[in-house]
């Protein structure tokens, strides 16, 4: 029986190296496995020959519908955060139920995981069962398992901390959920208070007003206000060119996401929203919060660095925030702190680079960042309140202005009717 060297982690860490007999590498990796022990590398030993098989026949090609459906799955979307969070959770219950990895890559395919089709979990098993670690079988799906996941996992198997860190993992997708959704949750009223306004005003303007402009019309001699000519001449746009609105609804939408797409275009966009009015606030809480917690989460389970900020830099969609990650990473690898160069960027807020600097003298950086991330992501709930108590007023206030100059430019032609009517 041929022989096979390798390198794994006991549970309590320690590493262990030597050479296990087994028919081939997926049988050495579950020996290994059901020994307790977390494989890293599985190599044939030099000089061991491979049992022989017999030639079984090779497996057909796939028909035209699973490869179409094949083609599907590598097109569909992303998992969600929610969706990573529930993958990461139910796998550190199996392993801490005592089940051996390609076991419980097994169950993960049998359970079903919103978002995650059975595939990928039985794909992983089938990796880690020809030798490779989690991490490797990981990365070898980017579209589903970013770089954040994949170091996290592979920070824990290098610490013999495999369930430890993928219930951190859990957690850390969980709290990004839930900052996302608060989000979500104070944008759906001013959304819905917004559309209501549209279709109103849509409404009158097509269906209503025609019937007061054909009274108007049949008058000889009355002078019309202001406002009521105004309102006909939008209401001859909204009737007769109605096909102009959405046609420059889309022409200004491509030249925005033109925009947009180009380096200076999007700097300047960020910027912009970084510096709004009350929204600024929130957004500049959310980007802190979310790099103080990702670079927190990857420090504390090992990552280096510089690989942290790397991956950080990764998460981040704000080119502005994302620039200074840069030039601190950079800063970094000539051997300077972390909390001068952050300083130096003049993007993150004081508090942050007191807490990181006085983390770097403690030992604790991890510690600190996940601190800072906490603080933000209080005063983010804060302003999220704030936020919506504003939006809310501020749309009743507009819809009312655009139904006032409604009624006010129907009601004045009116009363200009009438008089002239009396005066005859």
């Amino acid at each position: 029986m041929p022989k096979f060297t390798y390198k794994a982690r006991r549970r309590s860490g320690e590493l262990v190296q030597d050479e296990i007999e087994a028919a081939d590498r997926p049988a050495a990796v579950l020996k290994l496995q059901q020994s307790g022990l977390f494989p890293l590398r599985v190599e044939m030993a030099r000089g061991s020959a491979p049992v022989a098989r017999e030639r079984t026949a090779r497996p057909a090609a796939p028909g035209v519908l699973p490869g179409l459906l094949n083609r599907l799955w590598r097109r569909q979307r992303r998992p969600s955060l929610t969706e990573l969070a529930n993958y990461a959770q139910q796998l550190t219950n199996l392993l801490r139920a005592g089940m051996p990895l390609t076991l419980a890559l097994n169950s993960m395919a049998n359970l079903g995981s919103k978002g995650i089709p059975p595939a990928v979990s039985l794909q992983l098993k089938q990796d880690v069962m020809e030798g490779r670690s989690l991490s490797e079988a990981m990365a070898r799906q980017p579209r589903v398992f970013s770089d954040l996941f994949v170091n996290m996992v592979r920070a824990g198997e290098q610490s013999g901390a495999l369930r430890e860190v993928l219930e951190r993992l859990a957690q850390h997708y969980a709290r990004f959920a839930e900052v996302r959704q608060k989000f979500i949750s104070a944008m759906i009223y001013p959304a819905v208070v917004c559309t209501v306004g549209v279709i109103i005003v849509i409404f009158f303007m097509t269906v209503m007003l025609p019937k007061f402009l054909t009274i108007f019309e049949g008058l000889e001699g009355v002078e019309l206000p202001a406002a009521t000519k105004l309102l006909v001449a939008l209401s001859h746009l909204f009737s007769r060119y109605w096909w102009t609105l959405p046609l420059g609804g889309l022409l200004a939408w491509g030249l925005f996401q033109r925009y947009k797409a180009t380096p200076a275009g999007a700097r300047h966009l960020d910027r912009l929203l970084m510096n709004a009015p009350v929204l600024g606030r929130v957004v500049r809480l959310t980007l802190f919060s979310q790099f103080a917690r990702t670079l927190s989460t990857l420090l504390q389970n090992g990552v280096p660095v510089l690989t942290a900020l790397r991956i950080t830099e990764q998460v981040i969609g704000n080119r502005v925030l994302r620039e200074a990650i840069v030039a601190t990473r950079e800063a970094v690898t000539d051997g300077k702190s972390l909390a001068q160069p952050l300083a130096r960027s003049q993007v993150f807020p004081q508090l942050m680079i007191d807490l990181v600097r006085i983390g770097e003298e403690t030992g604790d950086v991890a510690g600190a960042l996940r601190n800072v991330a906490e603080t933000y992501e209080n005063d983010l709930t804060v302003a999220l309140r704030v936020l919506t108590n504003l939006i809310e007023p501020a749309m009743i206030i507009a819809m009312a202005l655009g139904v006032g100059f409604l009624l006010f430019s129907v009601l004045s032609a009116m009363f200009r009717i009438t008089s002239n009517l009396g005066a005859r």
